[in-house]
C-alpha cells in the first residue's frame, strides 16, 4: 500500500473518534451498562502507567520500576475497602466478567454446579451455559442450574428456591450461588437465602456490575453484610469509573482471590485504568451518595411517566425499579430490535433486552419483546425530573406516534446542548464529549 495510503487511515481513525464524540454529545445514552467518567479520570488513562508492567502483587512485582504504582494500587485498595467497607480489596481485575471468572476459579472447580439467574430472565452471560456460549460453563465448565424466577415481582423466588435446594441430592447440590444480572430492577434476596446457602455450604457471590455505584451510595443493599461471600463488580456503570473489574471480601478469602487474579486471570492488569479507579472511588466517596440517590428518583419518575403515557413497564408491583434500570415490553408496537433501531434513528441510544416469557413466545436476542433503558449516565449530565419526564415524551414519539426521525433528531439534539458539563466530581472544565488532541 502507498504510504499516503496509510496516512489517510491514520487520519481517517482519528476522524471517526472524534464523530463518536460528536454523536453522544447530541444523544440521550441510556444504556444501562455505561457512564462517562470525570476530566480527572480521563488523565490518569492516558498517564504513562498505561505503558508499564506491574505483574503480581504491590512489593512482590515482577518488573521493577514499580515504586509509584504500587503506592497507587496500595492507595486504590485501601479506597475501594472504605468505599464498601470490606476487609479484603483486589482492584486487579480487568473487567467484571474476569472478575467473575476469579471467583469461579478461586472457589469451584470444573463440572461443578452453579445456581443464578436465567439469561432469560436478566442473568448476564458470563453466568452463562456452554450451550449459550456463557463465560461460566464455556470457560470454566460450570454447569448452570437457575434461580426460580418471579414475573410479577421481577426478582428471584425465594420460597421455590429453599425447596430447590432442599429437595437437591448432594451430589447434584451447588457449590456456588450467584447473585446479581444484567436486568436488575430490584435488590436480591441475599439476606433471605443467605442461612440456607450457608448450610449447605454453598458459596454466596454477589455481581455487583450494574449497581456498584448504587451499593457504595448507600442506596440499594449491602452484600456482604447481607451474607455474600465475596462481591465482583465492574467499576463503568453505576460506578462511573473506567472500564475495569473489582473484587470484594472478607479476609478469610483473601488469598484464594490474590492466587486466581495473578497468575490465574491477568498478567499485566491495565494499570492505568487501576489508578483511574482511584480517582474514581475517591469521586464516589465524597458525591456517591447524592449521586445513588439522584439516579434512583430519576429512574422512578422515568419508569413512571412511560407507565402513564401507555407503555408496558415491567416492574409495577414493586414500583417499577429500585435501581438505574427501567425495563419496558414494546412487543405490542414492535420487538425490541426494531425498537432499539427506531430510537437509535432519533439519537436516544438504548439496547434491546429479552424479558420474562419472550423465549416461550419464540424471541431471540435479536427480536426480543423488551428494551431496557438506564439513567446512570444521563443523571451524571445533570438532568433530574423534569428531563426524564421529556425523555419519556420522546420515546413515546418514536415509538407509539411514530413520528419521523428527521424531526425528532433536532429536538433532541436541542434538548442535550444544555447538558453537556460531568456533575458529581472535583474538577469538570473539559467537557462531557470534549475530544481532546493530544497529538
Amino acid at each position: 500500500m502507498p504510504d499516503f495510503l496509510y496516512k489517510q487511515k491514520y487520519n481517517m481513525i482519528f476522524s471517526l473518534l472524534e464523530n463518536h464524540s460528536n454523536l453522544f454529545r447530541n444523544s440521550i445514552p441510556l444504556i444501562a451498562s455505561e457512564n462517562v467518567t470525570s476530566p480527572a479520570v480521563r488523565e490518569a488513562m492516558i498517564s504513562d502507567f498505561a505503558n508499564r508492567y506491574a505483574e503480581g502483587w504491590p512489593g512482590e512485582r515482577v518488573y521493577a520500576g514499580c515504586k509509584y504504582i504500587d503506592s497507587v494500587e496500595l492507595e486504590c485498595m485501601e479506597l475501594a475497602k472504605k468505599l464498601y467497607d470490606a476487609e479484603f480489596a483486589d482492584v486487579r481485575a480487568i473487567s467484571g466478567v474476569v472478575a467473575n471468572l476469579v471467583i469461579y476459579s478461586a472457589f469451584t472447580q470444573p463440572g461443578d454446579i452453579m445456581m443464578c439467574m436465567p439469561i432469560s430472565a436478566g442473568g448476564h452471560i458470563s453466568h452463562g451455559k456452554k450451550e449459550h456460549s456463557g463465560t461460566a460453563g464455556l470457560v470454566h465448565g460450570l454447569n448452570i442450574e437457575p434461580f426460580p424466577f418471579d414475573k410479577d415481582n421481577m426478582n428471584i423466588d425465594v420460597d421455590k428456591t429453599v425447596n430447590k435446594i432442599k429437595k437437591t441430592e448432594n451430589n447434584k447440590m451447588p457449590k456456588l450461588a450467584m447473585f446479581g444480572g444484567s436486568l436488575f430492577l430490584f435488590p436480591h434476596p441475599v439476606k433471605e437465602m443467605s442461612d440456607i446457602l450457608k448450610e449447605y455450604d454453598i458459596h454466596i457471590n454477589y455481581d455487583a456490575a450494574h449497581v456498584a455505584g448504587l451499593i457504595a451510595g448507600k442506596q440499594f443493599q449491602d452484600p456482604l453484610k447481607e451474607g455474600a461471600d465475596t462481591m465482583t463488580m465492574s467499576t463503568h456503570k453505576t460506578l462511573f469509573g473506567p472500564q475495569g473489574g473489582l473484587i470484594l471480601s472478607h479476609n478469610k478469602y483473601a488469598e484464594n482471590i490474590k492466587k486466581a487474579t495473578f497468575p490465574g486471570m491477568t498478567s499485566n492488569h491495565h494499570i492505568h485504568h487501576m489508578a483511574a479507579k482511584a480517582i474514581t472511588f475517591i469521586e464516589t466517596l465524597e458525591f456517591g451518595q447524592s449521586y445513588a440517590k439522584d439516579v434512583i428518583s430519576n429512574a422512578k419518575t422515568l419508569a413512571e411517566t412511560l407507565n402513564e403515557l401507555g407503555f408496558y413497564v415491567l416492574g409495577e408491583k414493586n414500583g417499577f425499579t429500585k435501581s438505574h434500570q427501567i425495563v419496558i415490553d414494546v412487543s405490542k408496537y414492535l420487538d425490541g430490535g426494531k425498537a432499539e433501531a427506531e430510537l437509535e434513528k432519533s439519537n436516544i441510544i438504548v439496547n434491546r433486552q429479552l424479558i420474562p416469557g419472550d423465549i416461550k413466545a419464540g424471541r431471540n436476542y435479536f427480536n426480543p419483546g423488551g428494551i431496557r433503558l438506564g439513567v446512570s449516565e444521563i443523571t451524571r449530565l445533570g438532568m433530574q425530573k423534569s428531563e426524564m419526564k421529556q425523555i419519556a415524551e420522546f420515546v413515546k414519539n418514536i415509538i407509539i406516534d411514530k413520528k419521523e426521525p428527521a424531526e425528532m433528531l433536532n429536538k433532541i439534539k436541542s434538548f442535550r446542548k444544555d447538558f453537556q458539563t460531568i456533575q458529581y466530581c472535583f474538577d469538570n472544565k473539559t467537557k462531557a464529549y470534549e475530544y481532546v488532541r493530544i497529538k
